[in-house]
């Protein structure tokens, strides 16, 4: 696989993850967070399209730049904090639901897409 391929199935995990978050905000909070936590003021809703709405934009990224290894190499490193994240917000405070995890998943895949990416991208 390509590196330009690569890079675009990292594209496609935001693309559904953020556009989910984007465009039912109100499903990922009654899915994704444990119902203690769970808040459907505005400001809650508001908050999670904004996260999806980041993710769609780096996904527009991630589809329309070249990525070199240099760019595989920072992302991957980028993504370490978030594993931390997704470990305190289940483990520690249980905010996250098993849905919430698709997160954990997303990341790993795109760590691991990172790592194939750096493997085969140019210098």
């Amino acid at each position: 696989m390509s590196a330009r391929m690569t890079q675009r199935l990292i594209g496609i995990v935001f693309l559904v993850l953020g556009g989910w978050a984007l465009l039912a905000p109100r499903s990922v909070i009654a899915l994704a967070i444990r119902p203690d936590y769970q808040s459907q003021d505005f400001l809650a809703v508001f908050a999670v399209a904004c996260f999806g709405a980041q993710a769609c934009l780096f996904a527009l990224v991630a589809f329309t730049a070249r990525f070199t290894k240099r760019t595989f190499l920072a992302y991957g490193i980028a993504l370490l904090p978030f594993f931390v994240f997704n470990w305190w917000f289940y483990f520690r405070v249980p905010l996250l639901s098993e849905v919430g995890l698709l997160d954990f998943a997303g990341n790993a895949v795109m760590l691991a897409l990172c790592w194939h990416g750096w493997r085969v991208a140019p210098e």
